[in-house]
């Protein structure tokens, strides 16, 4: 029986499918903790404008009452690859032996190259994840994510510089932790209905787990609604502050800014977006199939005179 042989090229709207499946699936950006900025095809320079002292008192003549400034933040998506080679026997078991023949030739199911990007795509979205918080430029298939930018950050204010608890965080003490965040907060960003504490897992967790019954700290002996542990929050607030899970973080860090203050560039939407499948069974007689994707993203943020890190 021959071998049914698929090279496939996805191009256009079927690229942006694809890279859309990998790149926002990400638990920030899927679940709107940052502002998207697509169709960035080399770089993209964002203006700054400030203006000190506006109001003066009046006088008959005209005086000029204030200074701008104009400054600029860049942000540069850095092209990324997956080449990917995998074998066709190791996804034999998720298929009908029907779909795929008997034959020791297996053919390739027109299904096959459907699950095998969203499988991939699943993989890109988790690494994405982490990189848009940790990621390092220097390192190969990553970008410089916040966590690089801001403590390279020259600019940031002291007085919004937490350091973290020395042993982490836990339920004992998160409340604690979380209020230092707060008091950092500048008073023209609380309140804003955008105003996240990005936090990480264990952050999160020990948050919810403080919910089931710390007296200490005002949640009394059953916890929130007397439920003790049995916490079904899935949105919390602390201090009338949204409290935003975010996975890419590394434990014990956090992060507290608006959305649209945090950028994820990407060419997204551009026509140069392919996602190619080889069947490689006729050119080298293998049961290797490999995935071919190029992609660009990068993260930025705009004001970091209002951003509160934690543990950065």
């Amino acid at each position: 029986m021959a071998t049914t042989s698929i090279t496939t090229t996805y191009a256009g709207e079927s690229a942006g499918k694809y890279i859309s499946a990998a790149l926002l699936s990400g638990n920030t950006i899927a679940n709107g903790g940052l502002t998207i900025r697509p169709n960035v095809k080399f770089k993209e320079v964002v203006k700054r404008l400030e203006l000190d002292g506006i109001v003066k008192d009046g006088s008959c003549d005209f005086a000029d009452t204030s200074t701008l400034t104009l400054t600029e933040r860049i942000i540069e998506p850095k092209e990324l690859q997956v080449n990917l080679e995998l074998c066709k026997k190791d996804f034999r078991s998720d298929w009908d032996a029907i779909q795929m023949g008997y034959s020791a030739f297996d053919n390739l199911p027109s299904s096959f190259q459907d699950y095998l990007i969203s499988y991939v795509a699943s993989k890109v979205a988790q690494k994405n994840e982490n990189t848009i918080w940790q990621g390092a430029d220097a390192t190969d298939g990553e970008y410089a994510g916040f966590s690089e930018l801001l403590a390279a950050d020259a600019g940031a204010v002291a007085g919004q510089t937490i350091t973290g608890i020395a042993g982490g965080v836990n339920a004992g003490n998160v409340v604690d932790e979380l209020g230092k965040i707060v008091d950092a907060i500048p008073s023209a960003l609380y309140g804003r209905e955008d105003l996240h504490i990005y936090v990480s897992q264990n952050i999160f967790r020990a948050y919810k787990r403080s919910l089931g019954g710390f007296a200490a700290g005002g949640q009394g002996a059953a916890g929130v609604g007397s439920m003790g542990n049995n916490q079904d929050v899935n949105v919390l607030y602390f201090d009338g502050v949204k409290v935003f899970m975010a996975n890419g973080l590394a434990a014990n860090v956090a992060v507290s800014t608006t959305k649209d203050n945090l950028w994820f560039a990407t060419g997204l939407l551009s026509d140069a977006n392919e996602v190619k499948i080889l069947d490689m069974s006729d050119l080298d007689g293998s049961q290797n199939v490999r995935v071919i994707m190029r992609y660009t993203a990068a993260v930025q943020y705009g004001v970091i005179e209002d951003i509160v890190t934690y543990g950065i």
